[in-house]
């Protein structure tokens, strides 16, 4: 079920959202100050590009509170909404749970990127 999962989910436009944030994390790996932000995207694109049999792990201590206090202000509460919206929409329908489900997952990540890790889900 997870690899019909995650090329449904290729096909439907996850590649592209993979894409662009590898894109966006090469961009910002070219500074030094934007290193630590291009790693998080360059966390999220590796999710985003097969999500499902994925599970975030969450944890860090009080510079990884900070760390994502600063992304939540430079943008992170804009990714994790368009992510909470693109759930809420695509769980409108018994076929698109599964993906809604996937995209809850990465909202969270991309509010919450700095201390957390993308592990394969062991059941």
């Amino acid at each position: 079920m997870r690899l019909i999962g995650n090329i449904c989910w290729l096909l439907l436009g996850g590649l592209a959202i993979a894409l662009a944030w590898t894109l966006v994390g090469i961009v910002l790996c070219l500074t030094v100050v934007g290193i630590p932000l291009g790693v998080q995207a360059l966390k999220m694109a590796r999710l985003t590009l097969t999500p499902f049999g994925r599970q975030v792990i969450y944890g860090g201590g009080l510079g990884s509170w900070l760390a994502n206090l600063l992304w939540i202000i430079l943008g992170g509460w804009w990714l994790a909404l368009a992510y909470l919206a693109a759930g809420l929409v695509t769980m409108l329908t018994v076929v698109g749970i599964p993906f809604g489900l996937q995209a809850f997952k990465m909202a969270r990540l991309a509010l919450m990127p700095f201390g957390s890790s993308v592990r394969v889900a062991v059941l």
